[in-house]
């Protein structure tokens, strides 16, 4: 019986002394992604939506996913008011090609913008690990080109919140 007690009194310490598991909360906030705001060049107080923006970065074929559910090329467009673009967090710039207009056979028109940034890994937790933020270059933060040659949808590009730390605000307002 003094056994059985010693036993179970031994089983009862050992799992009193076990770890809880770390699991990552979904709503902890990780690497955060730059946020760009469309605006109406004529009202520039307003937002306005981008018809069918297809992003793509520097080496990819598709570009970036805005909608998951699609099943054809539509999951690579958006038509909204703003996007959210990762930064690589292992380099100190990146590029991406913004298509207005993807869809179309004749009025496509393409800028591209490259971001300088600074990175800083930042510790969340034991379970979420880091997160990486970012910090636009004060000088030359963004080179934005026309590769075609044509004129650019994107009339002005401005610099808003050079701190990348959280996806609640616009970091870069772009007018057209």
């Amino acid at each position: 019986m003094k056994k059985i007690i010693s036993f179970l009194l031994l089983f009862t310490f050992g799992l009193s002394s076990c770890e809880k598991d770390d699991i990552c909360d979904g709503n902890t906030p990780t690497t955060p992604r730059l946020v760009i705001t469309f605006y109406d060049s004529a009202n520039p107080t307003r937002t306005r939506n981008v018809n069918n923006l297809q992003v793509i970065g520097e080496g990819m074929e598709e570009g970036i996913v805005f909608n998951e559910n699609a099943i054809d090329s539509t999951k690579y467009l958006t038509s909204g008011n703003n996007v959210m673009l990762p930064l690589k967090v292992n380099d100190s710039t990146v590029t991406y090609k913004f298509i207005y207009n993807a869809n179309s056979t004749t009025s496509k028109n393409t800028d591209v913008i490259k971001f300088n940034y600074s990175t800083q890994n930042v510790y969340v937790s034991r379970a979420c690990g880091f997160k990486t933020i970012f910090t636009l270059k004060t000088n030359d933060p963004f080179i934005q080109t026309d590769p075609d040659g044509d004129t650019v949808w994107m009339t002005e590009v401005q610099l808003l919140n050079p701190n990348i730390e959280s996806e609640n605000e616009t970091h870069i307002k772009v007018f057209f």
